[in-house]
């Protein structure tokens, strides 16, 4: 009779209450934020003045998550000019990208919970993909610092033109998986599939001495892989990085085509995907708002410039966002919503490339 340790005890409780976890997370940074950050203005006027972005970017992140996306491919562009007709202003560009990435932040990470919950995340493959975009994240946060706006817009549009042809062309609808049988040894409580001492969630799994992967999620589905394709993930993650640290998305764009081609199953690969744009998010997130001071010549930037009264409400929308986003992807057809939002950047993306013209 196996035995639980602590800390997996710990961890299984974890998983098991993470809605409230995610309840009181975005609670905390807007506490945080109220009563700690440097801003540049004070009273109800100030906090509620971007108190429609709410509804805006809890539409945005259902969106996103329920397809598996980056969220500052909606929002970034939504910053650039939906919200100056709004608002009645425009962001700098690394303004709108640190809005977006700290937003992203948030979101994907209540996501991913929930596809952990499930057992649908291979952290071997999370933890190789992470390790290998973060010099590239870096790196393209870094730059997105010294570059001009009309050279930002360019590359903006780049990116979004590429994520809506990888879309269209991407097959994210839900396959069928196996379902578990008894008589193959395979269990989601893990007392008959060997145990993987760190594995994410309560799923079973097992990898085989010729290296296929046996996962099954917590409803039983069964899930049979391979790890290889590690040089053309390498390739994609590489660029997709610089692109999350420039432009707030482009990882989990160009990450899951990458994944799909390597024959990994499309809800582990969506699973695993959510972890690493959430992770690289945050690192992102990091660099844009504390990164301006050590680039030479970069934009001057500092924790008061950063619109707190925005992501206020921002970071609690996508929270709500990502934990309705997997209803939502079980009641719709995927694949309606991937063909809206491929459609919605090419349209962004000729906006954009118009703007860069008018700017050189």
């Amino acid at each position: 009779m196996s035995t639980s340790s602590p800390s997996d005890s710990v961890r299984k409780a974890f998983l098991k209450y993470q809605h409230i976890f995610v309840f009181f997370a975005p609670l905390a940074f807007v506490v945080a934020v109220y009563f700690g950050a440097p801003t540049e203005g004070t009273g109800a006027g100030y906090w509620f003045e971007y108190w429609w972005l709410l509804i805006a970017f809890f539409v945005g992140a259902t969106i996103v998550n329920t397809v598996g996306i980056s969220g500052s491919a909606l929002f970034v562009p939504f910053l650039i000019f939906v919200f100056p007709v709004v608002a009645g202003r425009t962001l700098t560009p690394e303004t709108l990208v640190k809005v977006g990435l700290i937003s992203e932040s948030f979101g994907l990470s209540s996501s991913a919970l929930a596809f952990i919950q499930y057992g649908l995340v291979d952290r071997r493959l999370a933890l190789s993909l992470v390790l290998g975009g973060v010099p590239f994240v870096v790196a393209g946060a870094l730059l997105s610092f010294v570059i001009p706006a009309p050279v930002f817009h360019l590359l903006l549009g780049m990116a979004l033109i590429s994520a809506s042809y990888l879309l269209f062309k991407a097959n994210l609808d839900h396959e069928d998986p196996g379902e578990s049988d008894d008589a193959t040894g395979v269990s989601t409580d893990g007392g008959t599939l060997p145990n993987d001492d760190d594995k994410l969630g309560p799923a079973g799994v097992e990898t085989g001495a010729d290296g296929i992967v046996t996962r099954v999620d917590r409803d039983g589905n069964n899930y049979s892989y391979s790890r290889g394709g590690y040089l053309e993930r390498f390739a994609n993650y590489s660029v997709g990085g610089i692109f999350q640290g420039l432009a707030g998305f482009g990882i989990g764009e160009l990450g899951i085509i990458s994944m799909l081609r390597t024959q990994v199953p499309v809800r582990i690969a969506i699973g695993t995907n959510h972890i690493v744009v959430a992770t690289t998010a945050v690192l992102a997130s990091a660099v844009h708002v504390f990164g301006g001071g050590v680039v030479p010549g970069a934009h001057s930037i500092d924790l008061a410039s950063t619109p707190w009264n925005m992501v206020v409400w921002t970071v609690p929308a996508t929270v709500v966002g990502g934990q309705v986003a997997p209803y939502v992807s079980a009641a719709l057809d995927t694949s309606i919503i991937k063909k809206g939002v491929g459609g919605l950047f090419a349209v962004i993306a000729v906006a954009l490339f118009v703007m860069a013209a008018g700017g050189f």
